[in-house]
């Protein structure tokens, strides 16, 4: 069955051991990105160097249009056949909103709260980046439509880190 998985950067050894990803996407900080975990194929690996700030004025690297170009043409070319890993540093805000990305790119136009509304059902704690689906409802033409959608998910469980959510792709 294909999913994404969302996890925290502190769970990804196990994860990556549990359940055998073929495409992984870090969303980290450029001072605090990661390796290729050894043994990942490097080419199957998109690093994006970007921090978890919504308004482009409060700070340096805040996420940009060419972030959600690079993560639709990356996750365009899974195939779906294995998991694809999404993680941040706590599972919550830049993994969650790419994971609402891809979600809503696969499902097609008109699903956006449909997303919305199983994200939540599966990840309380989830609070996608604004700035980050801001830029994907541009690059997805969806009208402000995702953006609507994260305003019907309701207030995230407010924790630390999140806990590694699986979004299988037919349940949606």
């Amino acid at each position: 069955m294909p999913h994404l998985l969302v996890t925290p950067l502190s769970s990804l050894p196990g994860v990556l051991d549990t359940h055998a990803p073929s495409h992984l996407i870090s969303l980290l900080s450029p001072e605090h990105m990661i390796e290729t975990p050894a043994g990942f194929p490097p080419d199957m690996h998109l690093r994006l160097g970007v921090n978890d700030i919504v308004d482009p004025a409060a700070g340096s690297d805040p996420p940009a249009r060419r972030h959600i170009d690079a993560l639709l043409e990356f996750s365009r070319g899974w195939d779906a056949r294995q998991p694809l890993l999404i993680h941040c540093w706590a599972g919550i805000s830049r993994s969650m909103a790419s994971a609402f990305t891809i979600l809503c790119d696969r499902m097609g136009p008109g699903r956006e709260i449909q997303v919305a509304r199983a994200m939540r059902e599966r990840a309380p704690h989830a609070q996608p980046n604004r700035l980050l689906v801001q830029h994907a409802d541009d690059a997805l033409g969806r009208g402000g439509r995702m953006v609507q959608a994260l305003n019907s998910m309701g207030p995230a469980l407010l924790v630390e880190e999140g806990v590694t959510t699986l979004f299988p792709m037919e349940d949606l």
